[in-house]
């Protein structure tokens, strides 16, 4: 059994490494001409289901916080991911539009700010590009859903339409 010289099997190694990394980097990070490239999931559980990210950010639990109540839903919600941002911002725009969201706002600096609007209900997304050795990309959602407003109700129950 021949042995294969140290410094070949660590040639290979790194190469199997680098091959693995680049693959991967490659088909999340090149920016999407259309949302087809970003598989959708539904991002909360309950009763907020018409906000979806794609399937390459992962849900950041400890970043994250939520307030249900009898009138008001709502919270804080933070995914990051090897995800371009720009095509993160396509995806994040056209899965609202179809979930009948409406733009009312976008704002782009360092960071991109999207703010949605639906009757009683508002999300705010903020994308930020996390430069470093990992290069992840974090999206923070701000949410809110009032209830009682979409009921026809006052926060006390009371219905409004008289």
């Amino acid at each position: 059994m021949k042995h294969f010289p140290q410094q070949l099997c660590l040639a290979l190694l790194l190469s199997a490494l680098a091959l693995f990394t680049f693959s991967g980097c490659a088909t999340s990070t090149s920016p999407a001409v259309d949302q087809s490239g970003l598989s959708p999931v539904t991002t909360f559980a309950g009763d907020i289901q018409d906000i979806e990210v794609p399937s390459e950010l992962v849900w950041d639990r400890d970043k994250s916080m939520a307030i249900k109540t009898e009138s008001f839903n709502g919270g804080i919600m933070v995914y990051t991911g090897r995800v371009e941002p720009l095509s993160l911002k396509d995806f994040l725009i056209g899965a609202m539009r179809g979930n009948k969201w409406k733009l009312v706002g976008e704002s782009t600096s360092q960071d991109i700010m999207l703010a949605f609007v639906k009757p009683s209900k508002t999300c705010m997304m903020v994308i930020s590009e996390k430069m470093g050795l990992m290069g992840k990309t974090r999206l923070t959602l701000y949410v809110t859903s009032d209830r009682t407003a979409a009921a026809g109700l006052n926060p006390f129950g009371e219905s409004v339409n008289k």
